[in-house]
């Protein structure tokens, strides 16, 4: 039934044989949106089959509306609105429905416009929306009537009002460039030549982008955006000056696609589309990308600017951080230590995080360490915090083997343990950083039994250091009064104290200087202020020792209030309107669901976890992705495969990225990511992919779960841990486990790797399964056939084919023989002779089996 109206005049029909636009035809000869204002029932206006769709026609004139005839098609609308405008970019709503009967519905409403649309939100059908006829009835010369939606913010009255915007598109004609492309026929410049017939489209992934380049700065006041059917659901409009550093002037994460005209504020010579999610299972096309300028706006409706969260510089860091005074009671300090210790000494895979932070004073304490669990000082340098007890990893609650000893963290403290030596038995995706050791500091559990993997940084151990039955280890930028012991795989870079080059038996592997490294951010407590601030450490280059032995290091300190702290029920909206208006962001402990992917796009932006906070993609969306920008610095995140597979987990810069960012690297640090393990199923075809040049990468855990819940071949799928599309990357601490095709593939020239350590994937069913062509399995590590430089020292892969010992993978690690591409110290293990390596790299190198299980190559080629 129509909405009751009161009596009127008689009607007069306004739309017909006027001018009609549409968000999109079916076919653009047959049903064309003139079809709806013909006067002929017998032709018809039809969509394309998706939602939003909308259908606009010009009156020429503004009128006064009392009455909305749709003539529907068998393809209708089941939710829609009748929308006025009087400009055709800002729109009211006059009528709206969720229960759109279809067939004829005649809609007396009330409204005053120059342009009426009926805008479809959910179509009844599976086809698109189609009308054989729209009609506009009312009186022509009405009065502009207030809108009955939230009033847009407008100027203030002392401001000028903003000046005209120009009616030319700026970008028509002009360069343009895309991320990607979907083939030859949709290049970028279709985008930007005028002819909505043509059109650009990307490759079917997230994020992408199209960009203009207007051949000068100019100001920018509107952006239009004419969608194919695969358009963006979350997108930014981005200027700049160079091409390389973005500011957004505008954001959404509800596009409703077809033709949206932003009217924005910005100058730039370069414009961009910068699309995060994708509406459609294709990429992101765009039939013209229209810029328009002239002034300071051509509208009072201009989006305001994007905001984030309010911020401060003494915030509240959430239920599960707990932050320590020296003037607390020694007892209360411990009572809580020892709580949070026993809920998460065994709780491996639970959702649990923990960081106990300690101001900087004296503490009588100690400190076990669990699961999901950090432990640090808040003073500028470790010695501002001084715990006169144990900061101790040990393996108590696995019967002595602490080979599953994993997430957990300690920084920036000083440690004077009681007995003279601290126990730190750890796996992977550990980190011990900035710890100043008034002692030995011991590396495997009590009893000796087994320990796998860890890493030391920009740390001081006054004495000794024993390695004990620890398998594999990285040692950087440290200072050590001695190194004693060694299992397959012991690296040190950058060290003083380390031990003399050899290998194997005892296998030191041994480089004098760190190349380039930069430490990762951290919290501190400013007692000066009473404030919390985020210190950035500089970059660093051929450098030795710990950073900060001769005073503070170099570096700059970042107040709280430049950054968005997190709660763990932060969505990843609210953290993407932090990092799009400006802000750092500091993500407490917690795990967080993501719906859209959090994006780093500002040079030097800071992301940095605490407590193992732990980020999970839903619904197959990457987790956090940066642009190719300069000085990019995250650090300290377990990211967890959701349960629709993602392609990618984390990705650095966009596809084809090509800047030079030597003078100022990107920076990830402590970067563990879980493929299964936990009480959901985890998918993901790629955890990490590298595009950015430069890049630099500090302790790296990529895993696709060997045990806990929901593991198997064919259940947590993974291919591939490790992508390096760009050049120079640097990585130090690098463990990839458990992948199913090849774990880490190298495409990148100038490419260095300090420490790999790697199990092949334990569950290949039998050979059949893990075949690469003919090959039997597949490599480790590849270098990509291109490449022609490359190195890497100490790298290690071990195989453990437990469900069936019978499998063979041909090599470990595979590269071009080219004079450029080198490595240093390499090893195989066949893990109590349960399966078989036939050769190290390429055809060179011993059988690793149940005979032999061990295998040593000191260099290659």
């Amino acid at each position: 039934m129509s909405p009751a109206s009161p009596a009127h005049a008689a009607d007069t029909l306004l739309s017909q044989g006027k001018t009609a636009t549409a968000s999109s035809t079916e076919n653009a000869a047959a049903n064309a949106a003139s079809a709806a204002v013909d006067g002929d029932t017998g032709t018809r206006w039809s969509s394309a089959f998706s939602d939003p769709q909308w259908l606009e026609v010009d009156l020429g004139a503004s009128a006064s509306i009392d009455k909305v005839v749709l003539n529907w098609e068998a393809a209708y609308g089941k939710a829609y609105q009748i929308q006025t405008s009087a400009d055709g970019t800002n729109w009211t709503s006059v009528y709206s429905t969720t229960t759109g009967a279809g067939g004829v519905e005649t809609l007396n409403v009330s409204g005053t416009g120059r342009y009426v649309r009926m805008y479809g939100t959910a179509r009844a059908t599976g086809y698109g929306y189609s009308l054989w006829e729209f009609q506009v009835y009312g009186t022509v010369g009405g009065a502009t009537s207030p809108p009955t939606t939230t009033p847009p913010t407008t100027t203030p009255p002392t401001t000028p009002p903003p000046t005209t915007c120009g009616t030319a598109n700026a970008a028509q004609g002009k360069t343009a460039t895309a991320s990607s492309t979907e083939n030859g026929g949709t290049p970028a410049s279709a985008a930007v030549d005028g002819d909505t017939g043509t059109r650009w489209s990307s490759a079917a992934s997230d994020p992408q982008w199209l960009q203009v380049d207007l051949g000068s700065s100019q100001s920018i006041c509107k952006v239009v955006l004419n969608w194919e059917t695969a358009y963006g659901k979350a997108y930014q409009i981005q200027t700049s000056a160079d091409g390389a550093n973005w500011t957004t002037i505008y954001s959404t994460t509800t596009s409703p696609g077809g033709v949206e005209t932003l009217n924005v504020t910005g100058t730039g010579r370069y414009v961009r589309v910068y699309g995060t999610v994708r509406a459609t299972g294709y990429g992101y096309s765009l039939w013209e990308f229209g810029v328009y300028t002239g002034g300071s706006g051509g509208s009072t409706t201009t989006p305001p600017p994007v905001t984030g969260p309010p911020t401060t510089d003494t915030p509240d860091f959430g239920p599960n951080v707990t932050v320590f005074d020296p003037t607390m009671s020694t007892t209360s300090i411990q009572s809580k230590l020892d709580s949070v210790f026993s809920q998460q000494e065994t709780n491996q895979f639970g959702t649990q995080r923990n960081a106990l932070l300690f101001k900087p004073g004296n503490y009588s304490v100690s400190a076990n360490v669990g699961f999901n669990t950090q432990v640090s000082g808040l003073g500028l340098s470790p010695d501002d915090v001084n715990i006169n007890g144990y900061v101790t990893v040990d393996a108590g609650w696995f019967n002595g083997n602490a080979t599953q000893n994993f997430w957990r963290e300690a920084s920036n403290l000083s440690i004077t343990p009681p007995s003279g030596t601290d126990t730190w038995a750890t796996a992977q995706g550990t980190s011990l950083r900035r710890v100043d050791v008034h002692g030995n500091l011991k590396l495997d559990p009590t009893g000796d039994y087994w320990a796998s993997g860890g890493f030391l940084a920009d740390s001081r151990i006054s004495g000794s250091v024993n390695s004990g039955s620890q398998q594999q280890w990285l040692t950087r930028n440290s200072t050590m009064g001695s190194w004693n012991g060694s299992v397959w795989n012991m690296v040190f870079v950058g060290d003083t104290g380390a031990p003399a080059q050899n290998f194997p038996n005892p296998s030191h592997t041994v480089v004098n200087q760190t190349p380039t490294s930069a430490e990762v951010p951290y919290l501190y407590f400013d007692t000066g202020s009473n404030t919390y601030k985020v210190f950035v450490p500089g970059d660093r280059t051929n450098s030795a020792g710990a950073s900060w032995i001769n005073g503070t290091p170099a570096g700059t300190s970042l107040a709280m209030h430049t950054f968005y702290v997190t709660k763990p029920n932060d969505t990843a909206e609210t953290m993407n309107a932090a990092l799009a208006a400006g802000d750092n962001l500091l993500v407490t402990p917690g795990v967080y669901h993501l719906d859209q992917t959090l994006q780093v796009n500002r040079a030097d932006t800071v992301v940095l976890g605490l407590g193992m906070a732990t980020l999970v993609p839903d619904n197959g969306v990457t987790a956090i992705q940066t642009a190719d920008v300069n000085g990019i610095r995250i650090g300290g995140f377990l990211i967890d495969a959701g349960t629709t597979n993602s392609n990618t987990l984390v990705q650095v810069g966009p596809a084809g990225a090509s800047a030079d960012h030597s003078a100022d690297p990107t920076v990830l640090s402590d970067i563990f990511v879980r493929i299964g393990g936990t009480g959901v199923v985890g998918k993901a075809t790629t955890s990490l992919v590298i595009n950015s040049r430069n890049t630099v990468g500090d302790n790296f855990w990529l895993w696709r779960a060997d045990h806990g819940d929901n593991t198997g071949w064919t259940v947590n799928t993974a291919d591939t841990g490790l992508v390096v599309n760009g050049d120079n990357v640097t990585l130090y601490g690098l463990a990839v486990e458990h992948f199913q095709k090849t774990e880490v593939l190298w495409n990148g020239n100038g490419g260095r790797t300090y420490f790999f350590q790697n199990e092949m994937p334990y569950d290949p069913p039998n050979q059949a399964a893990w075949m690469n062509g003919s090959s039997n399995g597949y490599p480790a590590y590849k270098v990509a056939d291109n490449v022609t430089s490359h190195e890497a020292w100490g790298v290690g892969s071990y195989c453990y084919f437990n469900v069936n010992p019978a499998v063979v993978s041909a090599n470990a690690f595979q590269a071009p023989v080219t004079a450029n591409v080198k490595f240093h110290d390499l090893l195989t293990v066949s893990l109590g002779g349960t399966g078989t390596i036939t050769h190290v790299i390429n055809s060179t190198g011993d059988t690793a089996n149940s005979t032999t299980n061990n295998v040593y190559l000191p260099s290659f080629p």
